[in-house]
């Protein structure tokens, strides 16, 4: 994942009428040792501090990539919503308002974005005809017991892979989730434990030896 993109989006036009060199106005200031909360930092962005964006940026970078790379299967396309990402996050930052974690915010951001970014790769599909998977599908079958993972956890409902891996491996809560997909959290919870004990049943079929167990995800239930 490249690094490169807080100066590229800080020199752009997305964000050239706030004077980003301005010192923010801070009515609560913290101690010098504390580190700052995420909400902060992005109220302090959009007061001007461009450090405040950097240190959104290197927090997120790693955990957004990884976001799209467990749903796509080119990691260029990856890197690239990513940067997409971080870029709508310049974008409508004079729009932003602190009504949530800035977690559930930016995978908002992101989970629009691969939205659109499966669109595009529907519609291009159908005008080139092609039969196969609209979806830049990462799962592929193989012997590697992380493939078979994948290609299980591709076999789930659409809803249900969504709310395993924003729980599993993004590490959102349940209201985090509800709140992103919008539904109610009562939902949330008994679709993850069907996605959870379908992707058992996935697993538990004849398979590579080394293909891995649910005891982790089975212990969070």
């Amino acid at each position: 994942m490249q690094d490169a993109l807080p100066a590229f989006v800080l020199h752009s036009e997305a964000i050239s009428s706030r004077p980003m060199d301005a010192t923010p106005n801070r009515t609560d200031p913290s101690p010098p040792d504390a580190v700052p909360a995420d909400e902060q930092l992005m109220l302090e962005f959009t007061q001007g501090s461009s450090d405040a964006f950097t240190q959104l940026f290197e927090r997120y970078k790693q955990p957004i990539f990884a976001y799209f790379c467990r749903r796509l299967a080119d990691t260029s396309h990856a890197e690239e919503l990513t940067q997409e990402t971080f870029l709508a996050v310049v974008r409508g930052a004079e729009r932003y308002q602190p009504r949530a974690l800035f977690r559930t915010y930016l995978y908002a951001i992101s989970f629009k974005i691969l939205r659109a970014h499966r669109r595009r790769q529907a519609f291009r599909a159908t005008f080139r005809g092609d039969r196969k998977s609209a979806h830049d599908s990462s799962a592929r079958v193989g012997p590697d017991a992380l493939f078979f993972l994948r290609d299980a956890v591709a076999k789930l409902d659409a809803t249900d892979r969504e709310i395993l891996l924003l729980r599993e491996f993004e590490e959102l809560s349940y209201a985090e989730i509800a709140d992103l997909l919008r539904l109610p959290v009562n939902t949330v919870r008994s679709r993850l434990f069907r996605a959870r004990m379908a992707l058992r049943d996935l697993l538990q079929t004849p398979a590579p030896v080394s293909a891995p167990h649910l005891t982790e995800f089975e212990e969070r239930a």
